[in-house]
């Protein structure tokens, strides 16, 4: 029999949840056939996969794993603990925001940004059956810039509540191919397709603003008339919105190929194949959030702070 305490950041979710991250070790089938026969024990009374537990409550289950979820978390950080710590922005009790370095995913593997920052964590998190630390968004491997994550199950709730609000507001640099002169929107619904996003009528609605920062001359690029570093603001959260939505209007990211953008110019060196940066991030959450501007950045020109 295994006796789990339910902890602060375990409260109010769902029983079945509750065990599927605490016993790593035991199969999701079983734990829905105990549930179903009544074997697990909330307080001393069987309770079904739905039930909701509270902080302070024991959970009897009758398996005998070789290591608790507890153990088991702690044993797989200790073996895929990366070198180094995230590069931090703002550390809070629940939440924590970090700077993405281009080439980095986000998760997935033992030197992903999430590894890393888990790690960093790891001692100082309190005890919990079920939460663990993770990004509230995403960022392409190949794009820079401000990440948040949750250190609590209340920061996850609450930002991912201002999420579906469209109250988290993101700015991002990018170095685009051709000369746009002013400010405006792109307005058109997204679909996925194969590796990219596409624009369609049956897609999802996206609105990006754009306005330009700078202008670089440096090489012709494929239209003969420079780059322009944008300001975008999406305001919706497509995947490869961005990207998709400058290629439609002929302004490619430069370098990325996957939307038909040509190489960056010359005088660009030390950088990823294409130049975008999640610069600044405003949240009521959060204080103010800026990732510095990666050195290879410098060749465009000075960066305003609108």
């Amino acid at each position: 029999m295994t006796i789990l305490s339910v902890m602060a950041d375990d409260g109010a979710r769902r029983l079945d949840r509750v065990l599927r991250k605490a016993l790593p070790g035991i199969p999701l089938s079983r734990i829905h056939r105990l549930l179903r026969e009544g074997r697990v024990l909330v307080d001393g009374q069987p309770r079904e996969a739905a039930f909701r537990v509270r902080a302070g409550q024991e959970i009897a289950v009758p398996v005998n794993p070789a290591r608790n979820g507890a153990a088991e978390t702690a044993r797989a950080m200790r073996a895929t603990r990366p070198a180094g710590k995230p590069e931090i922005l703002y550390e809070g009790p629940d939440l924590l925001a970090v700077n993405k370095k281009a080439g980095v995913p986000v998760h997935g593997t033992e030197e992903s940004l999430d590894s890393l920052v888990r790690a960093y964590l790891g001692p100082g998190l309190p005890p919990s059956l079920s939460f663990r630390p993770g990004p509230l968004h995403r960022l392409d491997r190949l794009t820079s810039g401000v990440v948040v994550f949750s250190v609590s199950l209340n920061g996850a709730r609450r930002f991912s509540a201002l999420l579906r609000e469209g109250n988290i507001h993101k700015r991002y640099l990018a170095l685009v191919e051709g000369r746009v002169d002013g400010p405006g929107r792109w307005e058109e619904p997204l679909i996925r397709e194969n590796r990219g996003t596409i624009v369609r009528a049956d897609g999802k609605p996206a609105r990006t603003a754009y306005s330009p920062l700078a202008w670089y001359s440096g090489g012709a690029g494929k239209a003969g008339d420079g780059y322009t570093l944008l300001l975008l603001e999406p305001e919706t959260g497509r995947r490869h919105q961005l990207r998709a939505h400058a290629a439609f209007h002929g302004h490619p990211l430069a370098g990325d190929s996957l939307y038909g953008g040509g190489p960056l110019p010359p005088g660009i060196i030390h950088s990823p194949p294409f130049l975008l940066h999640a610069w600044k991030l405003r949240a009521p959450l959060l204080p103010p959030l800026e990732a510095p501007v990666p050195d290879y950045f410098r060749p465009i020109g000075k960066i305003p702070s609108p």
